[in-house]
């Protein structure tokens, strides 16, 4: 009797061979496909939102919606290249356009010569967190513009169209974002950050 009801209660979970049979079931509207490209993508995308936008509920409700519109475009995914990158291109986009909609992202357009900026020294013993408070705590237009170039590897072209701005002034608001994570820096090594 005890193994009967066992029975009863036991789940066939589908097996999918690759992630390629998984995306062609989630495209035909598979809802067991569909959760599990999410949670297999959810934390990296997750990640990739909260590189953008500072406050955890905002990023995961960006997150949300940048899944809901791959779900909408999965039948024009077409295998050519990686489905996370392609993935992470959209969550990149729907970060920006919220905060477009939130009017957070503010340009400026003042040229720095390239020689006044200073390299980030790689020495600096900082942890993940600090250093993501430290780019979160940057104006959001040079976060983005940081983020992207650094974090992402965007060409200034590319982060000039995504964002809908001329190149010299990607290029100034990364040297803007770097000379005040710089700042930071310096203001921390000189009063004993990370000297145990």
């Amino acid at each position: 009797m005890l193994i009967e009801d066992q029975t009863n209660i036991l789940k066939i979970i589908p097996f999918y061979k690759n992630e390629q049979q998984l995306i062609k079931k989630a495209t035909s509207g598979n809802r067991d496909a569909q959760e599990r490209l999410y949670k297999k993508h959810a934390p990296k995308m997750l990640s990739v939102c909260r590189q953008y936008i500072k406050d955890i509920h905002f990023a995961e409700d960006v997150m949300v919606q940048g899944f809901l519109k791959m779900f909408n475009k999965l039948d024009t995914f077409k295998f050519e290249g990686s489905f996370e990158g392609w993935l992470r291109r959209i969550m990149i986009r729907e970060s920006i356009s919220y905060l477009r909609k939130q009017q957070f992202v503010v340009y400026d357009d003042e040229v720095y010569e390239k020689n006044q900026s200073e390299e980030i020294s790689q020495s600096t013993d900082l942890d993940t967190e600090h250093i993501q408070q430290l780019i979160d705590a940057l104006p959001q237009g040079y976060k983005m513009v940081f983020v992207l170039y650094n974090v992402e590897g965007y060409k200034h072209k590319e982060i000039a169209e995504m964002l809908s701005i001329t190149e010299s002034t990607s290029k100034t608001q990364l040297l803007k974002a770097r000379k005040l994570l710089q700042e930071q820096l310096r203001q921390q090594n000189s009063i004993g950050y990370g000297n145990r």
